[in-house]
């Protein structure tokens, strides 16, 4: 295909896994939400919760109590990425874009109560930090969603309009302040034009992915396939991106020559990895599926009889391939984590070595989880189990 170099499946998995620090560790946890753009938020926590369990992986020496310092200190932020999530209180002003495109809208998820969401302000402005429990009203119909009390939905459109913002959390629960009491001083707050704001999606994707396809960087965002493209276009002409594909691949991918030149410098990873199921390396599928022939699917949104592997089933990723899955669930009083099952993929036979690392994961996972021990309930092979388990005492 003209004006397309071709690169290899080994090197652009290579680059993918340098460029989400994956094989390279960070210095620090804010450098991982720098380097990624974003870490999302997800309140499931049958083992650890999404946002710590995606800065974990990347930062062994990571503790909860981390993050909470970052959001303290205001080198962190609470919005909307393609879901709820974590970014760097540098990219602060990029957000003012969807912020503003909301603040027109007359409808965003729900009708605007205006004079409730006046009140809701007006209090927050009066009385300093609140949350959700300090307007109390009774829930209403047989969703949940549609069930949030009306002052909960005040606060949802405040937060997605820029107005509040998440100053903290207590457990899991937002505390919202006025945006400008958030904030740090001395911020840019102009805001971007939509072509600034897709500049930042392909420049922010194509550094924490290494190369990307246009729809991977329009991932969840209605409205901006066009305006994207023009962008990539853009940056094609001026020869600050050039075009790539892979064999046997219709996708096109952009990617830096930047990162071309680097790609055969990158040393092929050795670790071993338990990832999020929604860490960023694996939330998009289809991406996944395309790059590292992985066929990945979260089952806790699928009724129980249907699931294949299991309710909150991570991948297990070895050096460049992912090589099994497994189902944690950990039992908090008794400290323990339990392996549900463990599912190796097809032609996939481990060693020794392979073993060893995956029970020294699973030993510093449990840890992380605040357990100290692990059992495997279940394996692809009663061999498997019991070999697994062995290693483990």
């Amino acid at each position: 295909m003209p004006g397309i170099t071709q690169i290899s499946q080994q090197q652009a998995r290579k680059l993918t896994l340098h460029c989400q620090g994956l094989n390279t560790a960070p210095d620090n946890s804010l450098k991982a939400i720098q380097q990624l753009s974003y870490v999302q938020i997800d309140s499931i926590s049958v083992a650890a919760r999404a946002h710590h369990h995606v800065f974990w992986s990347r930062n062994s020496d990571y503790q909860e109590s981390m993050l909470d310092e970052l959001v303290a200190d205001r080198k962190v932020f609470e919005y909307w990425s393609h879901a709820a999530a974590f970014l760097p209180m540098e990219d602060y002003r990029f957000n003012l874009y969807p912020k503003g495109e909301i603040l027109k809208a007359d409808k965003f998820w729900f009708e605007k109560d205006k004079k409730l969401m006046r009140y809701v302000l007006k209090r927050i402005k009066n009385e300093g930090p609140l949350q959700s429990k300090d307007f109390e009203h009774p829930p209403t119909g047989a969703n949940p969603w549609y069930s949030w009390k009306p002052a909960k939905i005040a606060l949802q459109l405040l937060f997605m309009e820029g107005r509040i913002m998440v100053s903290g959390r207590q457990g899991f629960q937002k505390v919202y302040d006025l945006a400008e009491r958030v904030v740090p001083e001395g911020m840019d707050l102009k805001k971007p034009t939509q072509k600034g704001f897709c500049t930042y999606l392909v420049d922010r994707a194509v550094q924490a992915h290494g190369l990307v396809t246009e729809t991977e960087v329009g991932y969840l965002r209605k409205g901006l396939k066009k305006p994207i493209r023009r962008v990539l276009d853009e940056k094609v002409r001026k020869k600050e991106l050039i075009r790539v594909a892979l064999p046997d691949s219709p996708e096109v991918y952009y990617m830096t020559p930047d990162h071309l030149d680097l790609v055969d410098d990158i040393k092929a990873s050795e670790q071993l990895h338990l990832l999020s199921p929604f860490d960023n390396l694996v939330i998009q599928r289809k991406r996944l599926s395309n790059l590292f022939d992985f066929d990945y699917l979260i089952e806790c949104y699928v009724p129980e009889k249907k699931r294949v592997f299991g309710y909150y089933t991570i991948p297990i990723l070895w050096g460049e391939s992912f090589v099994g899955r497994l189902d944690p669930k950990v039992d908090r009083k008794s400290k323990t984590l339990h392996i549900k099952s463990l599912w190796l993929e097809e032609g996939f036979k481990p060693d020794d070595a392979f073993l060893n690392l995956l029970a020294g994961k699973l030993t510093d996972f449990a840890r992380f989880c605040g357990c100290e021990r692990v059992v495997v309930d279940k394996a692809d092979s009663a061999t498997l189990r019991k070999e697994l388990q062995s290693k483990l005492r």
